[in-house]
């Protein structure tokens, strides 16, 4: 058996690759065009900042609620024996710098 092919063979198979070729042109220049390559970047950043929101996203849930469960028992009624000190606590300090700050005006 041989392989010859006949001219119009020959040139439909050209046709062929040379559709084939302007359209791997096309996507390259697609590719390498400024606004993809922008575009690209943006979505990367986007995408990266995403991703970084979220995580911090669960480290401050994950530490509210650590903060919480020192404070509310798993039924939801507060922990009296540690609500009154931090209470005593903040209502100390806020009056230490109403003080001091009351100083410095005199």
């Amino acid at each position: 058996m041989s392989d010859a092919r006949t001219p119009a063979q020959i040139e439909a198979d050209i046709i062929s690759r040379r559709e084939q070729l302007a359209v791997v042109l096309d996507e390259i220049g697609v590719r390498v065009h400024p606004k993809t390559i922008i575009g690209d970047a943006k979505a990367k950043a986007a995408q990266s900042v995403d991703r970084t929101a979220g995580r911090a996203f669960v480290a401050v849930n994950r530490s509210v609620s650590e903060v919480k469960a020192q404070f509310v028992a798993e039924d939801g009624s507060p922990r009296l024996e540690r609500v009154i000190p931090a209470a005593l606590l903040v209502v100390g300090v806020v009056g230490l710098l109403t003080v001091s700050k009351r100083r410095r005006r005199a």
